[in-house]
Parts: structure tokens; sequence; C-alpha cells
């Protein structure tokens, strides 16, 4: 796990696994977002499986899937909203943490 920080409310990482959640939580995280398509790869832990620990832990976490189309307008508004509902810090996720990056780029004109 490569975790990035952005800035004091909003942090990066590629993949996480379901055995990651344990350190996501004790590193302070309160939330986690997943912009990271279910089956893109066949070795990744889809998306139910980690929200499965995380609620278990009392991490809010959410699913903004970033795909092939890139970051959408839809993607962007749900992601404001993510932002405005969950506790931060919050973690976001993909394949590399760039999908996560961008989507959280494009909020700040929003919520300036």
């Amino acid at each position: 796990m490569d975790i990035r920080q952005i800035n004091d409310e909003y942090s990066v990482s590629g993949q996480i696994t379901v055995e990651d959640l344990d350190e996501i939580k004790a590193l302070g995280f309160k939330s986690i977002v997943c912009h990271r398509p279910d089956f893109e790869t066949p070795d990744q832990p889809t998306f139910d499986a980690i929200a499965a620990r995380a609620a278990e832990l009392g991490l809010e976490i959410t699913h903004i899937p970033v795909g092939p189309m890139g970051v959408t307008a839809d993607a962007v508004t749900r992601m404001v909203d993510a932002l405005d509902e969950f506790q931060r810090p919050m973690l976001g996720y993909c394949r590399s943490g760039a999908r996560s990056t961008a989507v959280y780029q494009q909020t700040q004109h929003i919520r300036s």
C-alpha cells in the first residue's frame, strides 16, 4: 500500500486489500472512496469485500467507479457529495491512485 497525502482531508492509494483496512483505520482515516470499477483485473478484490470489512471497522465507504470514459461529471458530483457527507480524512483508491487524484482535483472548483 502506497498512501500519498494530497492535503489534510484527502489521500490516495493504489489498490487496497481487505487486509490493509486495519492499517488504514490505525492511520486515522475515517472514510474511503473506491474509484476502481470491479473486475478491471481478475486479481483485484471486489468493492463489496472491501466494504464489508470497512463497515466492521466503522469506516464510511462508497463506490464511485471511474472507468474507461475517464472522470465524468456524475463522478465529480458524487465525489463532492462524499466529501460533504463523510468524515475526513478520506482515502481514495483505484489501480494506481491516478483516477482518485483526478476526480478529487475536479471537485476543488466546486467546493472552494
